[in-house]
């Protein structure tokens, strides 16, 4: 098959550069990367383009806001080509007359020195390069490494820092440190196994796990030790991938829904469970928040009961509890409300007969799975009477990296802005007194009484 002449062989080094002077030449996105690369590795960067970005010149040690020089190259250890292709090609032969290493942004032949997808655990990294040729693959190689690496290498090269020394004064052959490390590690975690207080699952058992709102570390230790020693995990949809890490001996399987787009039926999904448990295999069922709210937890114990298939129940924490909470709103609250309902906002005929039967203000509204309806739910607690000033919010992706919170009046809840570049992370609406309290923000007034604003 024709393609690219093969890259001659590559030499993959580590490299020092803290303290070094290095160049890079451009200003644009595909600079701000490798500017942020080598100022995290502690080099002296200095940037030189006509124009640039904000977040490079704040990196930069120095910023020549010039067309490129060959003197620019003066003195440095390592040179970043990152400007168009003909500039690329000043710098590369620069670069060559001087002798310096040139790496040349999305220009393989420009090029001296290819970057690699890099996957680190504290002082250990990993990197993959495909030569300059494929840096789409290099990255996907990435991700997957990244997934299978275990999170505790950090723990792993401490051990074997530990056994340096005296391996080096026993003068034992590398041949046969490999062997000893191994032994060294496998007793790690022989202790740590020893130290659990839960056993694991037999054999056969359906364990219908909930994972909580996402963060693995709101997972119960019940939950942990299941996902542990399962063979089989079928998982829902907007689960955090750090949460599928604690099952290293699991095949995986997405069985997720989400609203207008293909999905496994429930029926597929009870038949995967029932085929699993019959041959033997420890599996898990692991579901957003908890099984049995808002979960159909209910239907797939029902269905492996019917099966004959034994089965238990580990309790998550529920996202209707759980998101508010991480936003700072407490569902019930000493002299706000004594109560709160719990609804699904997918359907009308799900949370009209609900809302129809509240009093209005008398219990905080806590719906999952109405974002899309929210403009109906806000209109029809209106229509009911309930204070178009109520304070209302919007908690996405609560307890992820990239969560956010809006907070206005029911009045505005139906129209409320919610950022494009979070579509997918799930949503919570909570109508009452209690929305007005952001009691996470140490620097709210929190005060009920008060129109809130949007935080």
């Amino acid at each position: 098959m024709a393609g690219s002449a093969p890259t001659p062989t590559l030499l993959p080094l580590f490299v020092k550069l803290a303290g070094r002077d290095v160049v890079v030449v451009g200003g644009g996105a595909m600079a701000s990367v490798r500017v942020r690369q080598l100022a995290e590795a502690g080099a002296r960067v200095t940037v030189v383009a006509p124009e640039v970005r904000a977040e490079i010149a704040a990196l930069a040690a120095v910023v020549l806001r010039r067309p490129f020089r060959p003197a620019d190259l003066d003195g440095a250890w390592y040179a970043v080509a990152a400007a168009p292709g003909p500039v690329n090609r000043e710098v590369a032969a620069a670069a060559e007359e001087r002798r310096i290493l040139l790496n040349a942004v999305d220009d393989p032949e420009a090029a001296t020195v290819y970057t690699g997808g890099v996957v680190r655990r504290g002082d250990v990294a990993v990197a993959i390069s495909t030569g300059g040729r494929a840096p789409a693959l290099a990255g996907l190689l990435r991700e997957a490494l990244d997934a299978m690496l275990p999170r505790d290498l950090a723990t792993w090269l401490a051990a074997a820092e530990r056994e340096r020394p005296a391996w080096k004064r026993d003068r034992v052959p590398l041949a046969t440190r490999r062997p000893l490390l191994l032994r060294k590690l496998d007793a790690l975690y022989e202790r740590a196994a020893s130290d659990e207080t839960e056993a694991p699952a037999p054999p056969g058992l359906v364990s219908i796990v909930g994972a909580g709102p996402g963060d693995p570390g709101l997972l119960t230790r019940r939950a942990a030790s299941r996902l542990a020693h399962a063979d089989l995990v079928l998982y829902d949809a907007l689960l955090d991938a750090e949460v599928l890490r604690l099952a290293p001996r699991a095949h995986c399987f997405y069985v997720g829904k989400r609203a207008g787009r293909p999905s496994v039926s429930q029926r597929a999904i009870e038949r995967l469970l029932v085929r699993g448990a019959r041959r033997g295999q420890r599996v898990v069922r692991l579901k957003c928040g908890d099984p049995f709210v808002l979960g159909r937890g209910g239907e797939e114990a029902l269905a492996l009961a019917a099966a004959g298939v034994p089965f238990e129940i580990v309790p998550g924490l529920s996202s209707a509890l759980a998101a508010p909470a991480l936003a700072g709103i407490p569902v019930t609250h000493r002299g706000l409300t004594a109560a709160f309902a719990v609804v699904s906002g997918h359907a009308e005929a799900a949370y009209g007969p609900v809302l129809d039967g509240l009093s209005p203000g008398s219990a905080t509204v806590v719906v999952l799975m109405g974002l899309g309806r929210r403009a109906e739910i806000a209109a029809r607690l209106a229509a009911r009477g309930w204070d178009p000033e109520t304070p209302a919010a919007i908690v996405l992706g609560a307890s992820s990296p990239s969560a956010a919170v809006w907070r206005g009046a029911l009045r505005e809840l139906g129209a409320a802005p919610l950022p494009s570049d979070r579509a997918d992370l799930p949503g919570v609406l909570v109508v009452g007194a209690v929305a007005a309290l952001a009691l996470n923000d140490a620097a709210s007034r929190a005060a009920p009484a008060a129109h809130p604003g949007r935080a």
